[in-house]
Protein backbone atom coordinates (compact mmCIF):
# COMPACT_ATOMS: atom_id res chain seq x y z
CA UNK A 1 0.00 0.00 0.00
CA UNK A 2 1.05 3.49 -0.75
CA UNK A 3 0.44 6.68 0.69
CA UNK A 4 -0.16 9.83 -1.58
CA UNK A 5 -0.28 13.28 0.22
CA UNK A 6 -1.22 16.45 -2.11
CA UNK A 7 -0.81 19.90 -0.59
CA UNK A 8 -2.91 22.84 -0.46
CA UNK A 9 -1.70 24.18 -3.90
CA UNK A 10 -2.23 20.55 -5.37
CA UNK A 11 -5.57 21.23 -4.54
CA UNK A 12 -6.49 24.44 -4.76
CA UNK A 13 -8.15 24.90 -7.65
CA UNK A 14 -11.13 22.61 -9.33
CA UNK A 15 -8.86 21.70 -12.05
CA UNK A 16 -5.54 20.76 -10.03
CA UNK A 17 -8.22 18.54 -7.86
CA UNK A 18 -9.41 16.78 -10.86
CA UNK A 19 -5.52 16.15 -12.12
CA UNK A 20 -5.13 15.00 -8.49
CA UNK A 21 -8.12 12.35 -9.16
CA UNK A 22 -5.89 11.05 -12.30
CA UNK A 23 -2.93 10.63 -10.25
CA UNK A 24 -4.35 8.72 -8.04
CA UNK A 25 -5.67 6.18 -10.22
CA UNK A 26 -2.75 5.53 -12.38
CA UNK A 27 -1.68 2.20 -10.44
CA UNK A 28 -3.00 -0.60 -9.30
CA UNK A 29 -1.61 -0.39 -5.91
CA UNK A 30 -3.80 0.24 -2.82
CA UNK A 31 -3.87 4.15 -1.95
CA UNK A 32 -4.81 5.84 0.91
CA UNK A 33 -4.69 9.53 0.41
CA UNK A 34 -3.71 12.64 2.71
CA UNK A 35 -5.24 16.26 1.60
CA UNK A 36 -4.30 19.24 2.59
CA UNK A 37 -7.23 21.94 2.95
CA UNK A 38 -7.67 24.24 0.20
CA UNK A 39 -4.89 27.24 -0.60
CA UNK A 40 -5.32 29.91 1.62
CA UNK A 41 -8.03 28.27 3.88
CA UNK A 42 -6.11 27.58 6.85
CA UNK A 43 -4.90 31.24 7.07
CA UNK A 44 -8.16 32.34 6.89
CA UNK A 45 -9.29 30.00 9.60
CA UNK A 46 -6.65 31.42 11.50
CA UNK A 47 -7.44 35.11 10.85
CA UNK A 48 -11.45 33.83 11.93
CA UNK A 49 -9.89 32.79 15.06
CA UNK A 50 -7.62 35.98 15.73
CA UNK A 51 -10.54 38.42 14.91
CA UNK A 52 -12.53 36.04 17.47
CA UNK A 53 -10.16 36.05 20.26
CA UNK A 54 -10.31 39.70 19.76
CA UNK A 55 -13.75 40.48 20.12
CA UNK A 56 -14.02 41.50 16.58
CA UNK A 57 -16.75 39.82 15.72
CA UNK A 58 -17.58 41.65 12.34
CA UNK A 59 -14.18 41.00 11.00
CA UNK A 60 -14.31 37.38 11.33
CA UNK A 61 -17.88 37.42 10.23
CA UNK A 62 -16.46 39.36 6.80
CA UNK A 63 -13.54 36.61 6.22
CA UNK A 64 -16.38 34.05 6.51
CA UNK A 65 -18.46 35.15 3.74
CA UNK A 66 -15.28 35.72 1.44
CA UNK A 67 -14.01 32.43 1.85
CA UNK A 68 -17.62 31.26 1.66
CA UNK A 69 -18.07 32.71 -1.41
CA UNK A 70 -15.11 31.23 -3.02
CA UNK A 71 -15.92 27.78 -1.88
CA UNK A 72 -19.84 28.19 -3.33
CA UNK A 73 -17.49 29.01 -6.89
CA UNK A 74 -14.65 26.56 -6.31
CA UNK A 75 -17.90 23.88 -6.54
CA UNK A 76 -19.55 25.09 -8.94
CA UNK A 77 -16.19 24.74 -11.50
CA UNK A 78 -15.66 21.12 -9.71
CA UNK A 79 -18.72 19.39 -9.97
CA UNK A 80 -20.90 19.24 -13.38
CA UNK A 81 -23.41 16.40 -11.99
CA UNK A 82 -26.72 17.91 -10.32
CA UNK A 83 -26.61 15.28 -7.84
CA UNK A 84 -22.96 15.41 -6.94
CA UNK A 85 -23.09 19.43 -7.25
CA UNK A 86 -26.34 19.56 -5.04
CA UNK A 87 -23.81 17.36 -2.63
CA UNK A 88 -21.00 19.69 -2.74
CA UNK A 89 -23.28 22.60 -1.51
CA UNK A 90 -24.56 20.93 1.17
CA UNK A 91 -21.43 20.12 2.27
CA UNK A 92 -20.33 23.85 2.06
CA UNK A 93 -23.38 24.46 3.81
CA UNK A 94 -23.06 22.22 6.95
CA UNK A 95 -19.46 23.53 7.27
CA UNK A 96 -20.27 27.24 7.23
CA UNK A 97 -23.57 27.02 9.26
CA UNK A 98 -21.00 25.95 12.02
CA UNK A 99 -18.22 28.95 11.29
CA UNK A 100 -21.54 31.65 11.76
CA UNK A 101 -22.43 29.81 14.37
CA UNK A 102 -19.50 30.45 16.59
CA UNK A 103 -20.20 34.07 16.43
CA UNK A 104 -23.06 33.50 18.72
CA UNK A 105 -21.12 31.82 21.48
CA UNK A 106 -17.90 32.25 23.53
CA UNK A 107 -14.65 31.63 22.08
CA UNK A 108 -11.62 29.63 23.53
CA UNK A 109 -8.83 27.55 22.59
CA UNK A 110 -10.48 24.31 22.43
CA UNK A 111 -13.21 26.14 19.74
CA UNK A 112 -10.68 27.40 17.90
CA UNK A 113 -9.05 24.09 17.00
CA UNK A 114 -12.24 23.02 15.93
CA UNK A 115 -12.02 26.37 13.00
CA UNK A 116 -9.11 25.25 12.30
CA UNK A 117 -10.25 21.64 11.62
CA UNK A 118 -12.73 22.73 8.72
CA UNK A 119 -10.23 23.67 5.86
CA UNK A 120 -9.59 19.56 5.85
CA UNK A 121 -12.51 18.61 6.07
CA UNK A 122 -14.02 20.24 3.26
CA UNK A 123 -11.23 19.43 1.08
CA UNK A 124 -11.94 15.67 1.29
CA UNK A 125 -15.54 15.90 1.57
CA UNK A 126 -15.70 18.08 -1.81
CA UNK A 127 -12.90 15.62 -3.43
CA UNK A 128 -14.79 12.81 -2.46
CA UNK A 129 -17.96 14.36 -4.26
CA UNK A 130 -15.73 14.67 -7.24
CA UNK A 131 -14.37 11.10 -7.14
CA UNK A 132 -18.15 9.87 -6.76
CA UNK A 133 -19.02 11.82 -9.86
CA UNK A 134 -16.27 9.88 -11.73
CA UNK A 135 -17.75 6.69 -10.96
CA UNK A 136 -14.16 6.48 -8.92
CA UNK A 137 -14.43 3.40 -5.71
CA UNK A 138 -13.19 4.70 -2.49
CA UNK A 139 -13.88 5.03 1.01
CA UNK A 140 -13.63 8.80 3.25
CA UNK A 141 -11.61 7.81 6.24
CA UNK A 142 -11.83 10.28 8.74
CA UNK A 143 -8.81 11.37 10.02
CA UNK A 144 -10.36 11.62 13.77
CA UNK A 145 -10.86 8.27 13.60
CA UNK A 146 -7.43 7.21 14.10
CA UNK A 147 -4.89 9.97 14.18
CA UNK A 148 -4.42 10.69 17.93
CA UNK A 149 -1.63 13.04 19.68
CA UNK A 150 -0.69 12.25 23.73
CA UNK A 151 -0.72 14.96 26.42
CA UNK A 152 2.71 15.75 25.06
CA UNK A 153 0.87 16.86 21.81
CA UNK A 154 3.33 14.61 20.17
CA UNK A 155 1.66 11.67 17.78
CA UNK A 156 0.72 8.53 19.89
CA UNK A 157 1.72 6.00 17.39
CA UNK A 158 0.50 2.75 18.76
CA UNK A 159 -3.01 4.20 18.75
CA UNK A 160 -2.63 5.61 15.48
CA UNK A 161 -1.05 1.96 13.96
CA UNK A 162 -3.77 -0.21 15.74
CA UNK A 163 -6.94 2.41 15.16
CA UNK A 164 -6.14 2.92 11.27
CA UNK A 165 -5.48 -0.95 10.59
CA UNK A 166 -8.83 -1.61 12.51
CA UNK A 167 -10.56 0.71 10.16
CA UNK A 168 -8.68 -0.67 6.63
CA UNK A 169 -9.80 -4.23 7.43
CA UNK A 170 -13.44 -2.96 8.06
CA UNK A 171 -12.72 -2.44 4.03
CA UNK A 172 -11.33 -5.01 2.73
CA UNK A 173 -11.39 -5.09 -1.08
CA UNK A 174 -11.43 -1.20 -1.21
CA UNK A 175 -7.75 0.02 -3.18
CA UNK A 176 -8.51 3.91 -2.67
CA UNK A 177 -8.74 5.44 0.77
CA UNK A 178 -9.26 9.24 1.52
CA UNK A 179 -7.68 10.88 5.03
CA UNK A 180 -7.16 14.29 6.11
CA UNK A 181 -3.93 15.84 6.59
CA UNK A 182 -2.52 17.88 10.30
CA UNK A 183 -6.19 17.07 11.86
CA UNK A 184 -5.97 14.99 14.85
CA UNK A 185 -7.75 14.22 18.46
CA UNK A 186 -6.07 15.42 21.47
CA UNK A 187 -5.58 13.36 24.96
CA UNK A 188 -8.56 14.33 26.02
CA UNK A 189 -10.45 13.18 23.07
CA UNK A 190 -10.79 16.72 21.56
CA UNK A 191 -10.11 18.12 17.82
CA UNK A 192 -6.64 19.12 17.15
CA UNK A 193 -4.19 19.58 15.31
CA UNK A 194 0.02 18.15 14.62
CA UNK A 195 1.14 21.77 14.60
CA UNK A 196 4.73 20.93 13.13
CA UNK A 197 4.55 19.44 9.37
CA UNK A 198 1.19 19.09 9.29
CA UNK A 199 -0.47 17.06 6.25
CA UNK A 200 3.38 15.77 5.42
CA UNK A 201 3.57 14.67 9.00
CA UNK A 202 0.03 12.72 8.70
CA UNK A 203 1.32 11.22 5.55
CA UNK A 204 4.39 9.96 7.08
CA UNK A 205 2.62 8.92 10.14
CA UNK A 206 0.18 6.70 7.84
CA UNK A 207 2.64 5.60 5.99
CA UNK A 208 4.70 4.29 9.15
CA UNK A 209 1.19 2.96 10.67
CA UNK A 210 0.38 0.66 7.88
CA UNK A 211 4.23 -0.05 6.47
CA UNK A 212 3.73 1.33 2.89
CA UNK A 213 5.79 1.22 -0.22
CA UNK A 214 7.00 4.53 -0.19
CA UNK A 215 4.85 7.67 0.89
CA UNK A 216 4.76 10.31 -1.74
CA UNK A 217 4.16 14.17 -0.98
CA UNK A 218 2.96 16.29 -3.66
CA UNK A 219 3.61 19.85 -4.07
CA UNK A 220 4.56 22.67 -6.54
CA UNK A 221 7.93 21.85 -7.04
CA UNK A 222 10.05 18.95 -8.07
CA UNK A 223 11.65 17.94 -5.21
CA UNK A 224 14.60 19.44 -3.18
CA UNK A 225 16.74 21.12 -4.57
CA UNK A 226 20.25 21.59 -4.15
CA UNK A 227 19.23 25.52 -3.07
CA UNK A 228 16.71 28.21 -2.68
CA UNK A 229 15.42 28.56 -6.25
CA UNK A 230 13.81 31.91 -4.63
CA UNK A 231 17.20 33.60 -3.92
CA UNK A 232 19.26 31.64 -6.18
CA UNK A 233 18.83 31.64 -10.44
CA UNK A 234 20.17 28.00 -11.34
CA UNK A 235 19.32 25.16 -8.99
CA UNK A 236 18.63 21.41 -9.37
CA UNK A 237 16.54 18.91 -7.85
CA UNK A 238 18.49 16.15 -5.80
CA UNK A 239 17.71 12.94 -6.97
CA UNK A 240 18.40 11.36 -4.14
CA UNK A 241 19.01 11.26 -0.02
CA UNK A 242 19.06 9.89 2.85
CA UNK A 243 16.91 10.29 5.95
CA UNK A 244 19.61 11.60 8.03
CA UNK A 245 20.66 13.95 5.08
CA UNK A 246 16.64 14.96 4.15
CA UNK A 247 16.26 15.52 7.98
CA UNK A 248 19.32 17.94 8.48
CA UNK A 249 18.11 20.40 5.21
CA UNK A 250 14.33 20.27 6.79
CA UNK A 251 16.02 21.38 10.15
CA UNK A 252 18.20 23.93 8.62
CA UNK A 253 15.26 25.85 6.29
CA UNK A 254 14.38 23.57 3.18
CA UNK A 255 10.89 24.51 3.31
CA UNK A 256 9.33 22.03 1.63
CA UNK A 257 9.52 19.48 4.01
CA UNK A 258 8.87 19.57 7.96
CA UNK A 259 12.02 18.18 9.81
CA UNK A 260 9.59 15.70 11.86
CA UNK A 261 7.96 14.37 8.78
CA UNK A 262 10.89 11.93 8.35
CA UNK A 263 11.12 10.41 11.05
CA UNK A 264 7.67 8.16 11.22
CA UNK A 265 8.97 7.07 7.74
CA UNK A 266 12.52 6.37 8.62
CA UNK A 267 11.50 4.09 11.73
CA UNK A 268 9.80 2.04 9.31
CA UNK A 269 12.10 2.18 6.67
CA UNK A 270 9.18 3.40 4.32
CA UNK A 271 10.44 5.27 1.09
CA UNK A 272 9.41 9.06 0.95
CA UNK A 273 9.37 10.67 -2.26
CA UNK A 274 8.97 14.03 -2.75
CA UNK A 275 6.63 15.16 -6.57
CA UNK A 276 5.51 17.95 -8.43
CA UNK A 277 1.35 17.19 -9.23
CA UNK A 278 2.62 20.14 -11.96
CA UNK A 279 5.05 18.27 -13.80
CA UNK A 280 4.29 14.66 -12.48
CA UNK A 281 6.73 13.06 -14.95
CA UNK A 282 10.02 14.63 -12.80
CA UNK A 283 11.75 12.22 -11.08
CA UNK A 284 11.80 14.22 -7.86
CA UNK A 285 13.79 13.57 -5.10
CA UNK A 286 13.87 10.24 -3.25
CA UNK A 287 14.25 9.59 0.16
CA UNK A 288 15.96 5.91 1.61
CA UNK A 289 18.26 4.61 3.92
CA UNK A 290 20.81 4.97 1.30
CA UNK A 291 22.49 8.14 0.47
CA UNK A 292 23.25 7.09 -2.85
CA UNK A 293 26.18 9.22 -3.05
CA UNK A 294 28.94 11.00 -1.06
CA UNK A 295 29.86 14.66 -1.11
CA UNK A 296 27.91 18.15 -0.98
CA UNK A 297 24.12 17.74 -2.11
CA UNK A 298 22.88 20.93 -1.20
CA UNK A 299 22.74 24.35 1.16
CA UNK A 300 19.86 25.65 3.46
CA UNK A 301 19.37 28.53 5.62
CA UNK A 302 17.61 28.90 8.66
CA UNK A 303 16.78 32.56 9.60
CA UNK A 304 15.91 34.65 12.78
CA UNK A 305 18.83 32.83 14.83
CA UNK A 306 20.08 34.64 17.94
CA UNK A 307 24.01 33.92 18.82
CA UNK A 308 24.97 34.56 22.49
CA UNK A 309 28.43 34.43 23.49
CA UNK A 310 29.52 33.76 27.19
CA UNK A 311 33.15 34.93 27.94
CA UNK A 312 34.91 34.15 30.95
CA UNK A 313 38.44 33.63 32.40
CA UNK A 314 37.22 31.57 35.16
CA UNK A 315 35.84 28.64 32.66
CA UNK A 316 39.77 27.78 31.96
CA UNK A 317 39.65 24.13 33.08
CA UNK A 318 36.50 24.51 35.09
CA UNK A 319 34.91 20.80 35.22
CA UNK A 320 30.87 21.08 35.00
CA UNK A 321 31.04 24.68 33.16
CA UNK A 322 29.53 23.44 30.25
CA UNK A 323 26.94 21.13 31.77
CA UNK A 324 25.91 24.64 34.15
CA UNK A 325 25.80 26.32 30.69
CA UNK A 326 23.35 24.16 29.01
CA UNK A 327 20.77 23.11 32.51
CA UNK A 328 19.86 27.16 31.82
CA UNK A 329 18.80 26.54 27.89
CA UNK A 330 16.47 22.92 29.72
CA UNK A 331 14.87 24.96 32.32
CA UNK A 332 13.83 27.75 29.75
CA UNK A 333 13.01 24.47 27.96
CA UNK A 334 15.19 26.30 24.33
CA UNK A 335 17.20 24.24 21.98
CA UNK A 336 20.78 25.10 20.98
CA UNK A 337 21.17 24.57 17.16
CA UNK A 338 25.19 25.80 16.97
CA UNK A 339 27.79 25.18 19.61
CA UNK A 340 31.55 26.26 19.86
CA UNK A 341 33.73 26.88 22.63
CA UNK A 342 37.61 27.94 23.11
CA UNK A 343 39.33 28.14 26.38
CA UNK A 344 37.61 31.65 27.75
CA UNK A 345 34.43 31.07 25.99
CA UNK A 346 31.34 29.27 24.77
CA UNK A 347 28.48 30.40 22.02
CA UNK A 348 25.92 29.12 21.14
CA UNK A 349 22.71 29.94 19.26
CA UNK A 350 18.71 29.53 19.66
CA UNK A 351 16.12 30.24 17.48
CA UNK A 352 13.75 32.10 19.37
CA UNK A 353 13.92 34.98 21.78
CA UNK A 354 10.77 34.24 23.61
CA UNK A 355 12.72 33.03 26.86
CA UNK A 356 15.64 35.33 26.22
CA UNK A 357 15.54 37.65 29.09
CA UNK A 358 15.02 34.97 31.36
CA UNK A 359 18.06 33.44 29.88
CA UNK A 360 20.33 35.79 29.79
CA UNK A 361 19.59 36.97 33.36
CA UNK A 362 20.77 33.61 34.44
CA UNK A 363 23.45 33.48 32.40
CA UNK A 364 25.31 36.78 33.98
CA UNK A 365 27.19 35.22 36.75
CA UNK A 366 29.10 32.92 34.24
CA UNK A 367 30.93 35.82 32.50
CA UNK A 368 30.24 38.59 30.40
CA UNK A 369 27.58 37.93 27.65
CA UNK A 370 27.13 39.26 24.55
CA UNK A 371 23.85 38.88 22.47
CA UNK A 372 24.06 39.32 18.32
CA UNK A 373 20.49 38.87 17.55
CA UNK A 374 19.54 39.08 13.40
CA UNK A 375 21.54 36.14 12.61
CA UNK A 376 21.46 33.28 9.84
CA UNK A 377 22.65 29.52 9.86
CA UNK A 378 23.78 28.38 6.24
CA UNK A 379 24.12 25.09 6.31
CA UNK A 380 25.93 22.70 3.33
CA UNK A 381 24.64 19.10 3.73
CA UNK A 382 25.82 15.57 1.88
CA UNK A 383 26.43 12.11 2.82
CA UNK A 384 30.16 12.02 4.58
CA UNK A 385 30.74 16.17 3.80
CA UNK A 386 33.27 15.95 7.07
CA UNK A 387 35.46 13.51 4.96
CA UNK A 388 35.01 14.91 1.32
CA UNK A 389 38.09 16.23 0.31
CA UNK A 390 38.60 19.91 0.27
CA UNK A 391 35.09 21.02 1.18
CA UNK A 392 36.61 23.23 4.09
CA UNK A 393 38.59 25.03 1.21
CA UNK A 394 36.11 25.25 -1.03
CA UNK A 395 33.50 26.17 1.14
CA UNK A 396 35.65 29.41 2.69
CA UNK A 397 37.20 30.61 -0.53
CA UNK A 398 33.53 30.83 -1.81
CA UNK A 399 32.90 33.07 1.05
CA UNK A 400 35.26 35.77 0.25
CA UNK A 401 34.54 38.95 2.26
CA UNK A 402 31.11 37.65 4.20
CA UNK A 403 31.62 37.69 7.93
CA UNK A 404 31.48 34.64 9.75
CA UNK A 405 30.16 34.72 13.50
CA UNK A 406 30.46 30.50 13.78
CA UNK A 407 31.02 27.20 12.32
CA UNK A 408 30.01 24.04 13.31
CA UNK A 409 31.62 21.29 11.78
CA UNK A 410 32.65 17.28 12.71
CA UNK A 411 29.21 17.59 15.05
CA UNK A 412 27.54 15.69 11.87
CA UNK A 413 28.84 13.49 9.15
CA UNK A 414 26.31 14.96 7.11
CA UNK A 415 26.58 18.46 8.11
CA UNK A 416 28.51 21.82 8.00
CA UNK A 417 27.22 24.98 9.18
CA UNK A 418 27.80 28.39 8.89
CA UNK A 419 26.83 31.35 11.13
CA UNK A 420 26.38 34.83 9.47
CA UNK A 421 24.38 38.20 9.81
CA UNK A 422 20.98 37.73 8.10
CA UNK A 423 21.83 40.72 5.48
CA UNK A 424 24.35 38.13 3.64
CA UNK A 425 21.96 35.26 3.82
CA UNK A 426 21.91 35.99 -0.37
CA UNK A 427 24.77 36.53 -1.13
CA UNK A 428 25.81 33.73 1.03
CA UNK A 429 23.52 31.20 -1.11
CA UNK A 430 24.37 32.56 -4.26
CA UNK A 431 28.51 32.43 -3.12
CA UNK A 432 28.38 28.82 -2.38
CA UNK A 433 26.29 27.55 -5.08
CA UNK A 434 28.76 28.58 -7.86
CA UNK A 435 31.63 27.29 -5.02
CA UNK A 436 30.69 24.54 -3.85
CA UNK A 437 28.16 23.06 -7.23
CA UNK A 438 29.27 25.38 -9.76
CA UNK A 439 26.24 26.89 -11.02
CA UNK A 440 25.58 30.83 -11.50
Amino acid sequence: MKVMKFGGTSVGKPERMQQVAKLITTGNEPTIVVLSALSGTTNSLVSIGDALAKGDKQEAKRIIETLEAHYHTFVKDLLKKEATFQKGEAIIAGHFDFLNIILKISFNEALNKDILAQGELMSTKLFSAYLEEQGIDHVLLPALDFMQIDANDEPYFDAIRVKLNRLLDQHKGTKLFITQGYICRNSKGEVDNLKRGGSDYTASLVAAAVKGSVCEIWTDIDGMHNNDPRMVKKTRPIEQLSFDEAAELAYFGAKILHPTCIWPAQQEKVPVKLLNTMQPEAPGTTITQDAGSTGAKAVAAKDGIIAIKIKSSRMLLAYGFLRKIFEVFEKYKTSIDMVTTSEVAVSVTIDTDAQLAGILKELEPFGTVEVDKDQTIVSIVGNEIAQTPDVLQKLFTSLGKVPVRMVSYGGSRHNISVLVPAAYKTETLQLLNKGIFGLE
